[in-house]
C-alpha cells in the first residue's frame, strides 16, 4: 500500500504477523478435527443425532474451512486484517463445547456414582474460550496500534506494539536521512536527533522510503517568482 498518497493512517505489520497467525491456527485443527470426527459416528449409526453433536459438526468444519481462507488470506493479502476475527470465534467455540462435554460425562457419572468431585478441565475451557471471544473482537484494535500516518502538516505514527507514539509537524524537523536499511534519523532545529525503525516490519524499507519522501516534498524550497509577476 501507498503510504504517501493514503488519506489516513496505515497499519503497519511484523515480518512474523503470517507465521505466527499461521502457527495460531494450526494449533486448533486438532480439537476441530476431534470434534469432527466425534459427531461423524452419527452419520455411521453409532450415536443419535443431538443438537449439540450437530453443532460439533458444524463449528469443527466451519473451524477447518475458516483455517484454509485464512491461510489463503495471509498468503495473497499480508497487509490486511478484519475487524472481528472469525477464526477466534470458532476456536472459542470449539474449546467452549469441548469444556461443556467434558463437563457433561463427569456430570452424568457422578448421577451414577453418587460422588461429586470438582473439575478443573471445564472452568479452563470456558475461560480459554472466554479470552478467544475477546481477541476475535480485539484483534484489530491491536493490530491498529503499529501505524503511519503521513499529513500535510506532518507525520505521526507507532511502530511497536507497546512503543510511545510519535507525532511531528514541519516545524519539527529540520532534516531527515537514512539510517542502515529501514531506519531514518530526524534532527530537529535545536540539533535533537530521533530514530524510527522500520526493521522487522513487513515492508518497512518502503514505507521508510515513503516518509522521506514526504519530508523531502514539504521541505524543497520555494520556487523563486519569476520577474515582472507580483
Amino acid at each position: 500500500m501507498n503510504t504517501a498518497t493514503h488519506p489516513g493512517p496505515v497499519i503497519l505489520y511484523t515480518t512474523r504477523r503470517a507465521r505466527v497467525e499461521r502457527a495460531k491456527g494450526l494449533a486448533h485443527i486438532v480439537p476441530a478435527l476431534v470434534l469432527v470426527s466425534g459427531a461423524a459416528g452419527v452419520l455411521v449409526g453409532k450415536e443419535p443425532f443431538t443438537l449439540l453433536t450437530g453443532l460439533e459438526l458444524l463449528v469443527g468444519v466451519a473451524y477447518v474451512l475458516l483455517l484454509w481462507q485464512e491461510l489463503r488470506h495471509l498468503k495473497q493479502q499480508p497487509e490486511h486484517h478484519s475487524q472481528v476475527a472469525w477464526l477466534e470465534v470458532a476456536a472459542a467455540g470449539i474449546l467452549a463445547l469441548e469444556g461443556y462435554h467434558i463437563w457433561h460425562r463427569h456430570h452424568e457419572k457422578e448421577a451414577l456414582t453418587g460422588e461429586h468431585r470438582l473439575h478443573v478441565l471445564p472452568w479452563l475451557y470456558a475461560a480459554l474460550a472466554v479470552w478467544y471471544v475477546g481477541l476475535a473482537f480485539g484483534m484489530g484494535r491491536i493490530y491498529e496500534r503499529r501505524y503511519l500516518h503521513l499529513h500535510p502538516e506532518g507525520f505521526r505514527g507507532r511502530l511497536g506494539l507497546f512503543q510511545k507514539s510519535f507525532a511531528y509537524t514541519w516545524a519539527d524537523v529540520a532534516a531527515a536521512q537514512t539510517a542502515g536499511e529501514a531506519d531514518v534519523v530526524l534532527h530537529r532545529p535545536d540539533g535533537q536527533q530521533a530514530r524510527l525503525s522500520f526493521a522487522g516490519l513487513h515492508n518497512g524499507p518502503t514505507h521508510r522510503d515513503q516518509l522521506l519522501a514526504h519530508i523531502a516534498r514539504h521541505q524543497a524550497p520555494a520556487k523563486p517568482t519569476p520577474a515582472g509577476q507580483a
